[in-house]
C-alpha cells in the first residue's frame, strides 16, 4: 500500500505561548518528531503543514524529506489545514495518515497500525476517538469539505480504533510540555 502523512502543524501555540512546532523533546523539535515518526513508519510523503510562525520554523526545522506546505487560512482551524494537506498530498495514494506535531506519544508502530486494515482507524484515548488517524483514498473527498476547528471528528465517530498509550497528551500548555520531557525527553 501506498500511505502519504499530512502533519498538522499550523496552529498559533497560543496556550503554550511560543511555537509548539520548536518546542524540543530530546535532540528534536516537535515538528521534527512527528516528521520522523512518519517517515518511520513507512508514509510517503509526509506533508507538513504550517501556519502561525511558518517562516521562523521552515528556518529552524529539519524537515528530512517531507514537502512543507503553507496554509494561509489556518485560523480557520484544523479543517482549514487538513484540506492544505490533503489537496497537496494528490489523489494518487492508497490512504493517508493525519496527525498533529505536539503528540509525543505516537510511534512509527502505532502509525503502522493505524494503517493495517485499509479502513478508516483512529486513535482512541481518554475514552474517546481521534489523531492519528487513517483515512483510506476513498474519504479523501470528504477530508478536502471539512471546515472549522473541529477537524475529521466527525469522519470519525464510526472508525475502527487502535489504543494509544498517553494519547491524551498533547502539548498545549507548560504543564504539558513538563510531562512530555518527564515521559520522552
Amino acid at each position: 500500500m501506498s500511505i502519504g502523512a499530512v502533519v498538522l502543524a499550523a496552529g498559533s501555540s497560543r496556550r503554550l505561548g511560543r511555537p509548539k512546532q520548536l518546542v524540543r523533546l530530546g535532540e528534536e523539535t516537535l515538528v521534527e518528531r512527528a516528521v520522523r515518526v512518519c517517515l518511520e513508519a513507512g508514509c510517503e510523503p509526509v506533508m507538513v503543514v504550517l501556519g502561525a510562525s511558518a517562516d521562523l520554523v521552515r528556518k529552524t526545522c529539519s524537515f528530512q524529506s517531507a514537502v512543507i506546505v503553507n496554509n494561509e487560512r489556518w485560523e480557520e482551524g484544523m479543517g482549514s489545514s487538513l484540506r492544505v494537506g490533503v489537496s497537496a498530498l494528490g489523489t494518487d495514494r492508497d490512504g493517508v495518515v493525519v496527525m498533529t506535531c505536539d503528540m509525543p506519544a505516537v510511534s512509527p508502530e502505532h502509525l503502522r497500525k493505524l494503517t493495517r486494515t485499509g479502513e478508516t482507524t483512529a486513535s482512541s484515548y481518554s475514552g474517546r476517538r481521534g489523531v492519528p488517524a487513517y483515512f483510506p483514498r476513498e474519504m479523501f473527498g470528504q477530508l478536502l469539505e471539512l471546515h472549522g476547528d473541529a477537524g475529521a471528528r466527525e469522519l470519525l465517530k464510526d472508525a475502527r480504533v487502535v489504543e494509544l498509550v498517553d494519547g491524551e497528551l498533547d502539548v498545549d500548555t507548560l504543564e504539558d510540555l513538563a510531562r512530555a520531557r518527564e515521559l520522552y525527553g
